[in-house]
């Protein structure tokens, strides 16, 4: 399903979204900076109004200080000591401090002895899956849905399935959300469960955000954080497109293509 196609079956009616749709109340924020809150609700988006919903309530304030500091000192996209350096105070002040105690980074929930086990899912279902394009539904009712046809290279998205029903959604937030230095690659798992031959229940268990921060590594765990999941149909298209919809009036969707192997990570924009 092309995105022009998609199009043309999205332009329905506009209507308050379900919980488990991508409909996030702004989290609450500790003093107006950005920390694991921010980070567990990025941790189950898919498109990006619900990430910048997020960011929002003062996360987002602190951010645009701290990118325009970076921004000014003219830090590299990928130099992580830069923003330490020319603005260490902005910087310290825009994020929550690391955990006293940071957990090891999980490379990979769904694998090992302590994968996570599911139910089980179809062949057809299992592999890496890659954002393409998604239906941002429009506040007011009776309005039609505008598409995300190319989404946001800031917030690289992507789902992995395993055959046991493990699944991890990530996002990646770069330097242009962060300020140029930081980077965070956000993964909420957990195991999935089938309602039906075109129904699906994501019952996330936990996540991490990890990457580095004002010049230092960090692994923010999400464990504390309230996830809410989330339910659609699916539909797999010649085996190379993905599409989630979610349930209710507003049939708002998602479209992802099957991650070719050996595909490389983009790179953040400058």
């Amino acid at each position: 399903m092309r995105p022009l196609r998609l199009l043309a079956l999205l332009l329905v009616s506009a209507a308050a979204l379900p919980a488990a749709g991508q409909a996030p109340q702004p989290p609450s924020t500790v003093a107006g900076v950005c920390g694991r809150t921010n980070w567990a609700c990025v941790a189950e988006c898919i498109d990006a109004d619900c990430v910048d919903t997020c960011l929002r309530e003062g996360c987002d304030r602190s951010l645009k200080r701290l990118k325009a500091c970076t921004s000014k000192a003219e830090c590299a996209p990928d130099d992580t000591q830069c923003a330490v350096k020319a603005c260490g105070q902005t910087c310290e002040e825009s994020f929550e401090p690391a955990p006293k105690s940071p957990e090891p980074r999980m490379e990979n929930p769904c694998e090992g002895p302590q994968a996570l086990q599911g139910a089980g899912v179809p062949k057809v279902l299992v592999g890496t899956w890659v954002l393409s394009a998604a239906s941002l539904p429009d506040v007011e009712q009776g309005k039609e849905h505008r598409l995300e046809v190319q989404p946001r290279s800031d917030y690289a998205r992507s789902l992995q399935v395993t055959p046991s029903g493990c699944f991890v959604l990530r996002t990646r937030l770069d330097s242009v959300t962060l300020g140029r230095g930081s980077m965070l690659d956000v993964r909420a798992w957990g195991t999935i469960e089938l309602k039906d031959k075109k129904g699906l229940v994501l019952h996330t268990r936990d996540g991490q955000a990890v990457g580095p921060v004002c010049g230092k590594e960090r692994v923010v765990p999400l464990s504390k954080g309230r996830f809410k999941g989330g339910e659609f149909t699916w539909l797999v298209e010649e085996k190379k497109s993905l599409i989630l919809t979610v349930p209710g009036a507003t049939r708002q969707t998602f479209q992802f293509e099957r991650e070719k192997p050996g595909a490389p990570v983009p790179e953040p924009r400058p």
